[in-house]
C-alpha cells in the first residue's frame, strides 16, 4: 500500500505596506477628504446599486451588441486552442507575408480607406504613441476642447503645447492656426463624452487649407457609421485629406486593442519610434484571430447598424420632449447633463432604482461641475427596453430637480433665442 505524503501548508507572511512618505500620504487623503468624504458624503460617485437581472445596461461601449457573437467567439476559441498565447514580443520583432498580425493590420486599413495600419495595445496606446512620434516642443497641436483625454496625454508627452479651440468651432481653429502656423489639428469624429459630431467636412478643409497634419479619432464611429462601418472620414470621402485615423477597437469592434491608419512608410517608422509600440507585448494571436472575425460580421449584418441608428434616434427624440439637455448629440451616445458631482449621484441612484444603468462622467472626464450621466445605445434594445428607459426619465425630473440644472436652463435660454430670431422683423 502507497503512503501518501502530506506536505504541511506553508504559512502565508504577514502583509506589511512599505510606509508611506508625507508627500504621498497627503495627496491621497486629499482624494479621500475632497472627494469622497466633503463631495459625495462618504459614498462614491462610481459605486451605486448592482443591477439585477432585468437591469438595463447603457454603460458599454459594444454598440453592435457583439461581445457573445457566436462566430467571433469561435473564431478566438479555436486559436486559442490551436495556438496558446503564441510568442510574446513587442511588435518591432513582428515580419514576414505571413503574419496574421500583419496580414489583419493591412486589410482593416483597407477597409478604413487607408494603405497602412497599426495594431496597438489599446486605444489610448495608439493615440499617446502618434501625437508623440508626429508632434515635439516646435509643433503648434490645435485640439478640440472636448477631444479624449488620451489625445492631450500625447501632446504631453511629445512635449508640445496645446493650442484648443472651442468645440466644434471651425472659426476659432481658424484663428488659432492663423496666430500660431501650421502645426497638427485633432478631433474625434464623435465625441465621447456628450456623443455631439465633428463638422468634419469644415475641420479637415481648414486644416487641409494652412498645411495641416490632420488626426481624426473614429473609435465611436468606426463600426457604427459608413455603409459597411468604415468610419465616418472614409463614408465621407475625405481620407486623401486626413494623414491619420485612429480607434479604440473596444468600441463596436467588442475587442481589446487600439488602430492607426497611415501610409505604408509612416507604419513602420512609428513602430521604432512610439514608445507604447516599442516597450510593450504585442496582442496575442486569439485577439486577432477575434478580430479579424468581427470584421466580418460588422462588413456584412449591417442590420445592426440600421437599428443601433434607429433606437438612438428614437431615445434622443423622445428625450429631448421631456426636456433633457441632450447638448446636441447625435450619435448613439447620450448625455443626461446633471451639473454637480452631487446631483449626478441623486440622478444615477434615481435611473439605478428604476433598473437604468448608464456610466458616471465627472471631472477630469468633463468640466468641474458639468458632470453627467452618459447613456451608450446599443443594437440589441428591444421596444420594450426603450420605452422603459423612456418612462423613467419622465419618471424622475421631478425627483432629480431636472428643471433646476445649468443644463435644463441653457436648453431654454438657446429655444428662446431661437424663438426670438424666428419672429418678423417689424416696420418701423
Amino acid at each position: 500500500m502507497t503512503s501518501i505524503i502530506q506536505t504541511p501548508a506553508l504559512a502565508m507572511p504577514s502583509i506589511r505596506n512599505a510606509p508611506e512618505p508625507e508627500f504621498l500620504t497627503r495627496r491621497v487623503n486629499r482624494f479621500y477628504q475632497e472627494r469622497v468624504q466633503e463631495t459625495w458624503a462618504g459614498g462614491h460617485i462610481m459605486r451605486g446599486l448592482q443591477p439585477g437581472k432585468d437591469a438595463i445596461h447603457l454603460s458599454s461601449n459594444d454598440y453592435l451588441s457583439l461581445a457573445n457573437h457566436p462566430r467571433i467567439l469561435e473564431a478566438a476559441a479555436h486559436c486559442l486552442l490551436e495556438s496558446g498565447n503564441g510568442l510574446l514580443m513587442s511588435g518591432i520583432f513582428l515580419h514576414g507575408d505571413d503574419n496574421p498580425l500583419l496580414t489583419f493590420e493591412q486589410r482593416l486599413a483597407r477597409f478604413m480607406g487607408a494603405e497602412a495600419g497599426i495594431l496597438c495595445q489599446s486605444g489610448f496606446a495608439a493615440n499617446t504613441g502618434l501625437i508623440q512620434s508626429i508632434a515635439d516642443a516646435s509643433t503648434p497641436v490645435y485640439i478640440d476642447r472636448m477631444a479624449h483625454m488620451s489625445l492631450w496625454e500625447g501632446i504631453r508627452s511629445a512635449g508640445a503645447t496645446p493650442r484648443s479651440f472651442y468645440h466644434n468651432d471651425v472659426d476659432h481653429l481658424e484663428r488659432q492656426i492663423a496666430q500660431y502656423g501650421p502645426g497638427v489639428v485633432i478631433v474625434d469624429s464623435v465625441y465621447s463624452t456628450n456623443g455631439s459630431v465633428c463638422p468634419l467636412r469644415d475641420v479637415v478643409e481648414t486644416g487641409h487649407r494652412h498645411g495641416c497634419v490632420l488626426v481624426v479619432d473614429e473609435s465611436h464611429s468606426l463600426g457604427t457609421h459608413g455603409l459597411r462601418g468604415e468610419g465616418m472620414v472614409a463614408s465621407m470621402g475625405l481620407g486623401h485629406k486626413v494623414h491619420f485615423l485612429t480607434a479604440s477597437l473596444a468600441k463596436a469592434f467588442a475587442g481589446r486593442a487600439g488602430f492607426i491608419t497611415s501610409s505604408a512608410r509612416f507604419s513602420d517608422y512609428f513602430r521604432f519610434e512610439a514608445n507604447p509600440a516599442i516597450f510593450s507585448s504585442t496582442l496575442l494571436p486569439h485577439e486577432i484571430a477575434g478580430l479579424d472575425a468581427t470584421l466580418d460580421v460588422i462588413q456584412t449584418e449591417g442590420w445592426r447598424r440600421t437599428r443601433l441608428h434607429a433606437n438612438a434616434s428614437y431615445l434622443r427624440a423622445a428625450l429631448d420632449d421631456l426636456g433633457y439637455n441632450l447638448n446636441d448629440t447625435a450619435s448613439q451616445i447620450i448625455a443626461l447633463e446633471s451639473g454637480t458631482e452631487q446631483q449626478t449621484i441623486i440622478l444615477r441612484d434615481a435611473l439605478e432604482a428604476r433598473g437604468i444603468f448608464g456610466s458616471v462622467f465627472c471631472a477630469p472626464a468633463t468640466p468641474k461641475n458639468r458632470a453627467l450621466i452618459r447613456l451608450s445605445v446599443n443594437c440589441a434594445l428591444t421596444e420594450r427596453e426603450l420605452a422603459r428607459i423612456v418612462d423613467a426619465c419622465r419618471a424622475i425630473r421631478q425627483e432629480v430637480s431636472m428643471e433646476s440644472w445649468p443644463s435644463t436652463r441653457r436648453k431654454r435660454a438657446s429655444a428662446a433665442s431661437a424663438a426670438l430670431a424666428a419672429q418678423p422683423a417689424v416696420a418701423a
